[in-house]
């Protein structure tokens, strides 16, 4: 059976990289930890190692509530603990009286130092308490050199993962109709904007599907997919149910609060 054919073709490539890092746990029966990983990636590796007797695999980003989570595969005499996915957790000490800080200006700050984004876990944020999660093998080259995020100059504390606060998001399903299964159809009947719009989004770089950027508005969206809009949201298509009468799908999205 052809393993790529449930895949898209642009994730070929890491589907190669999951076959080899399960055919090195099984030649040397010793465990791979890998960098983080989207929870799409994560659902690739899972599906590939699969109910297998020679490799088992387990997920960990510092806590059950995160999405970017590094991938331990491993032979059966082991029995992982949260030590072995090796994570570092960060709290940002900021002025909070006089500067506020977001997701991108945490993100652009940690990419600025030259080190590839699947080093780095999530970023919480949680009222005015700033928090991230890294690989421990680049935490000191990291609290060493983020001094500044903008203009405001911080210092970074590290903390016991236990420390990591959690952040749930709520979601509300929504049942549409659209005219086809294309992104830009289905941001735009998600997000209540016009079709044109949705297209000039996507060719600016603003939307994603499964965490990575796309910039094609006929890429045809599948079940499970999540899809975010810069400054609009986020939705994951649950399922698509069938044509109408008409010959439009009849989707069912889950919303973001």
């Amino acid at each position: 059976m052809d393993i790529y054919q449930h895949f898209r073709k642009e994730e070929h490539h890491f589907i190669d990289l999951v076959c080899e890092w399960k055919r090195l746990v099984t030649e040397q029966y010793a465990p791979k930890l890998t960098d983080f990983l989207t929870p799409r990636e994560q659902q690739i590796v899972r599906s590939i190692v699969g109910n297998n007797d020679e490799v088992h695999v387990a997920f960990f980003g510092g806590s059950s509530s995160v999405e970017r989570k590094r991938a331990l595969l491993y032979p059966p005499y082991m029995q992982p603990n949260e030590d072995d996915f090796q994570l570092s957790l960060f709290s940002i000490r900021y002025p909070k009286k006089f500067v506020t800080l977001g997701h991108r200006d945490v993100l652009g700050a940690l990419l600025s130092l030259g080190v590839k984004r699947e080093k780095f876990g999530d970023i919480v944020i949680v009222d005015d308490v700033i928090q991230f999660v890294v690989a421990k093998e680049i935490a000191p080259f990291v609290k060493m050199n983020v001094t500044a995020i903008g203009k405001a100059k911080v210092s970074l504390e590290e903390q016991p993962l236990s420390q990591l606060l959690a952040v749930k998001e709520e979601w509300e399903e929504e049942t549409f109709t659209v005219s086809s299964l294309r992104l830009d159809a289905i941001l735009a009947q998600c997000f209540r904007i016009s079709r044109q719009k949705a297209q000039a989004l996507i060719t600016q770089n603003y939307a994603k599907v499964n965490w990575k950027t796309v910039d094609q508005a006929h890429m045809e969206c599948q079940e499970g997919d999540l899809l975010s809009l810069r400054g609009y949201g986020r939705c994951r298509l649950q399922a698509v149910v069938g044509q109408t009468k008409k010959e439009k799908w009849r989707i069912v999205v889950e919303k973001a609060k």
